[in-house]
C-alpha cells in the first residue's frame, strides 16, 4: 500500500482517481484547492498526482515548490493538447506525466511501475518528514543536517523509525539495539533517547514519544 496525493481543481477526476487507486489497497489524499498542498508533510507521500491546468496554482508551479521537499515521484495530468509543454514540466522535477482522458488501467500501470522502482531504488533511504536516514551509511540528516548520533543512538532511531507508529518497551529497543547477550543495562536506553533528543532539539524536531508506562514510537 502506498500514501497518495492526488490534487485537481475537478472533483469528477479526484473521485475517479481516488476510486481507482483504493481499489488497489492505496490511501489517497485528494485535494481540489492546489495551496492546500503546501501545508502538507508532503515527506509521507510515495506519489504525487498533479493536474497541470489549475487556477490559483498551476501544477508547473506547485510542482516547482514541492520538489526541493520531496523525493517521490510526481506525475502531472494534462489534456493532450499540452503534451508539448510537457517538456518543460519534466525539467522542472516531474517523473512523468498522463493525458486525459485517461483510463483506469493505464493509471494503474504507469503508478504501480513508478511505486516500482521507488521501490527498488529507496532499499537504503528511509525519509519522514524532514528525517532522512542513509541505512546503509547509517547516518541521519534533518534538512540536509548530518545528525552526530552515536552508533547505539542512531541505531535505536533506525529501528523506531522502521516501525513507525509502534510502541517499543526498554527491554525490546535493547533486544533490538544489542541483542540478547548485550553487556549494557536497559536503562540505557533511557540515557540514549536523552540523548537523542537533546540533538534532535537543536533542529526543532522532537519524533520519538514517550508512552508512558510502556515505552517509546517514533511519531
Amino acid at each position: 500500500m502506498a500514501h497518495i496525493l492526488a490534487v485537481d481543481d475537478d472533483p469528477a477526476v479526484l473521485t475517479l482517481i481516488r476510486n481507482i487507486l483504493q481499489k488497489e489497497g492505496h490511501l489517497v489524499t485528494a485535494l481540489s484547492a492546489p495551496s492546500e498542498v503546501l501545508t502538507l508533510q508532503l515527506g509521507s507521500f510515495d506519489l504525487i498526482v498533479l493536474d497541470v491546468m489549475m487556477p490559483e496554482l498551476d501544477g508547473f508551479t506547485l510542482c516547482r515548490q514541492i520538489r526541493s521537499k520531496v523525493d517521490c515521484p510526481i506525475l502531472f495530468l494534462t489534456a493532450k493538447s499540452m503534451e508539448n509543454d510537457l517538456v518543460e514540466g519534466l525539467s522542472i522535477g516531474a517523473d512523468d506525466y498522463i493525458v486525459k482522458p485517461f483510463g483506469a488501467g493505464e493509471l494503474r500501470a504507469r503508478i504501480a511501475a513508478h511505486l516500482r522502482r521507488e521501490s527498488r531504488e529507496r532499499r537504503s533511504v528511509l525519509l519522514i518528514g524532514e528525517v532522512h536516514f542513509n541505512l546503509s551509511g547509517k547516518e541521519m540528516r534533518v534538512r540536509d543536517t548530518l545528525i552526530p548520533l552515536t552508533k547505539s543512538e542512531y541505531a535505536i532511531c533506525e529501528f523506531l523509525a522502521l516501525h513507525r507508529g509502534q510502541v517499543f518497551s526498554k527491554d525490546q529497543i535493547y533486544e533490538s539495539v544489542f541483542g540478547f547477550d548485550g553487556e549494557s543495562e536497559v536503562s540505557t536506553i533511557v540515557e540514549h533517547v536523552k540523548n537523542i533528543r537533546a540533538k534532535l532539539n537543536q533542529m526543532n524536531v522532537n519524533p520519538i514519544e514517550t508512552v508512558w508506562g510502556i515505552g517509546y514510537r517514533w511519531k
